[in-house]
């Protein structure tokens, strides 16, 4: 399997996580900043919380972690924590927005 494949993969494995209090996954509501595939398959998320004393943080990154290391094809999986840039609903997507009238 390919790098582009294993992303898909991890894109379509981001979008099956939610936050208990958003009814929209988490790659929808603009929190994964970033994927990298490295050689020998190695996965590596960078992504953020609606805010950053969200009470699930732990929940929501546990089942990240889970959820990569169960891809077929990912050796390794790492997600970083970050909130820089801090997020807002910009980053969203249009769907997101939508869905949770924004728009």
């Amino acid at each position: 399997m390919n790098a582009s494949e294993i992303r898909d993969k991890v894109e379509d494995a981001l979008r099956t996580v939610h936050d208990p209090e958003i009814p929209v996954n988490i790659y929808d509501l603009g929190l994964v900043y970033e994927i990298k595939v490295t050689e020998g398959s190695k996965v590596q998320v960078t992504m953020t919380l609606t805010a950053p004393a969200c009470p699930v943080a732990d929940d929501i990154m546990f089942e990240v972690q889970q959820k990569l290391e169960a891809i077929e094809g990912v050796e390794d999986a790492f997600v970083m924590l970050t909130f820089d840039p801090p997020w807002t609903r910009d980053m969203m997507s249009e769907e997101a927005k939508l869905e949770l009238g924004f728009l």
